[in-house]
């Protein structure tokens, strides 16, 4: 009989470590495990009972053999009965007959106290030695098996358990810091949207404003386009917390940033062994964004290749990851956006002309800072605001220097102009920032526009540093395109569309030429 009962008991833990490994829910957990053990060796009733660490005292918190009215019923304070002097000093407690015993206070009033003979085992729930919960079961008379045995087996079974409660806790801690973060970060996305639109008063922001309203709640795939710096980050995350996705995750990807296979791989995942390095299977950012939005930044960068794949997520919510034949589906919202012109690149082959329509259903046009004169006084304002907070300095600013930065033509927008005023607060060393204090480049354009000139035109400094940057690079790795990418840290199709717009292709043939047939 030793032999068997052992048996049954691995039997039971095996199950029991089975059942925990899927466990979600504490209490049905605990359920799963007490009706286990009641049905496997032979006992009646069972329950976990835990010291509510609000009010001190000790509550049924999971049965089997039990009603709910019984459950309830079975309230002890610390020492009270059995169950508390369980408790109270954290050791086995045996009663082989629960009619004689007077402690035995039958709270529940689940047992027929008159009617044939229960024992009752009882062990304590320990986390760190320290006692959290009571394991109680009902022995049914007739089993050869000794009460040692009992409180053996139901001590090992106790001590899953507090790790179990352990594990739920800090979960509940995780998820508790998760929630609180989740509405700080929500809390922060109001203030920004405020702060977006507070500082945009013009015309072409009141009915961006709108726009948003509009879009946010909506299921369609949105397109974000604007030149760099406008803000289009900023719009897309409003547009998730706006949306009935808000609770689920908000995930960005930058489609410049990686060369074709390693895109692919992060977008949709990939198996193991899809390619080399890839020792593990690796879920992608669709995955993780599953019940929320994705934002894809620099939508134009995306190779032609990998856009098929895209479209045909767009139209089945279906996908496989890289090297794997099964299919997949999530749930996500996608935000796109670019800097780029569209239409042009589908005229020319570059961009999927499916795909652009499929992404173009409600497209959203961020405008730039030029053809919004109006909102920059009130920028300034703003981010002088912000600095004097974050520099612990009060700054203004004359009107001579606010006149040079209203006829700037901003070709950074927003960004470039948040960029400016924090490097003034940084570097004027008065407390009024004054027109020599601005940048030399800011001020040129402001004296062209004094003239009637056309010495600077908009975005020509800019572009010409980065016209510039491009030749560098190019010469320093003896005009090798691929070479000069990665020395940028840009993709080879990036440098191609720069190449193009600067009209540096042929240039780039002849030099590569004659280094290499002298």
């Amino acid at each position: 009989m030793r032999a068997r009962v052992t048996e049954l008991e691995l039997r039971v833990l095996f199950e029991i470590s089975r059942i925990i490994g899927e466990a979600l829910n504490l209490s049905q957990t605990l359920d799963r495990v007490l009706a286990i053990i009641s049905e496997t060796l032979s006992m009646k009733r069972a329950t976990v009972t835990l010291r509510d660490r609000r009010t001190g005292g000790l509550a049924i918190f999971a049965s089997h053999g039990l009603t709910p009215q019984e459950m309830k019923r079975g309230v002890y304070s610390q020492g009270e009965g059995v169950t508390g002097r369980i408790f109270e000093t954290a050791k086995p407690f045996y009663v082989p007959d629960v009619s004689r015993e007077p402690l035995f206070l039958n709270k529940t009033q689940s047992r027929d106290l008159d009617k044939g003979q229960v024992a009752f085992v009882g062990v304590p729930i320990l986390l760190h030695g320290e006692p959290i919960g009571v394991l109680n079961v009902d022995r049914l008379f007739g089993e050869e098996v000794s009460a040692f045995e009992d409180i053996r087996f139901l001590s090992i079974v106790a001590q899953i358990i507090g790790q179990l409660v352990q594990l739920n806790r800090l979960v509940e801690q995780r998820e508790e810091l998760l929630r609180r973060k989740n509405k700080q970060l929500r809390d922060e996305i109001s203030d920004l949207y405020n702060d977006f639109f507070i500082v945009g008063k013009s015309p072409a922001m009141s009915a961006l404003q709108d726009m948003l309203k509009k879009v946010a709640p909506a299921k369609a795939s949105v397109l974000l386009l604007g030149e760099s710096g406008t803000g289009k980050t900023l719009v897309a995350r409003i547009i998730h917390e706006m949306s009935g996705r808000a609770e689920g995750p908000f995930v960005k990807i930058n489609c410049a940033a990686l060369p074709e296979n390693l895109l692919e791989s992060e977008l949709f995942g990939h198996a193991k062994g899809a390619f080399t390095g890839a020792t593990d299977e690796k879920p992608g950012r669709f995955e993780e964004a599953d019940g929320g939005s994705i934002f894809l930044d620099e939508i134009a960068e995306m190779p032609i290749a990998l856009q098929a794949k895209l479209l045909r997520f767009l139209q089945d919510k279906e996908f496989e990851r890289l090297g794997s034949p099964k299919t997949r589906k999530v749930d996500v919202r996608i935000i796109a956006a670019t800097n780029q012109n569209l239409p042009a690149l589908v005229e020319g082959k570059e961009f999927r002309q499916d795909l652009y329509y499929r992404l173009n259903v409600f497209p959203l046009h961020l405008p730039p800072l030029r053809e919004r004169v109006d909102d920059i006084p009130l920028l300034i304002n703003y981010f002088l605001e912000k600095n004097s907070q974050e520099y612990n300095r009060r700054l203004t600013i004359d009107r001579p220097a606010q006149r040079a930065l209203l006829t700037y033509q901003w070709p950074g927008n927003v960004r470039e102009l948040e960029n400016i005023m924090e490097r003034l607060a940084i570097m004027v060393e008065q407390d009024v920032i004054r027109r020599d204090d601005l940048p030399r480049f800011i001020l040129a354009s402001h004296n062209g526009e004094e003239a009637g000139g056309e010495e600077n035109p908009p975005g020509s400094r800019l572009e010409d540093l980065e016209r510039s940057e491009l030749l560098e690079a190019l010469q320093r790795n003896r005009w090798v395109q691929s070479r000069a990418a990665q020395d940028l840290g840009i993709t080879l199709r990036k440098l191609g569309y720069r190449l193009r717009k600067y009209g540096l292709e042929e240039k780039v043939k002849k030099e590569r030429h004659r280094l290499v047939h002298g």
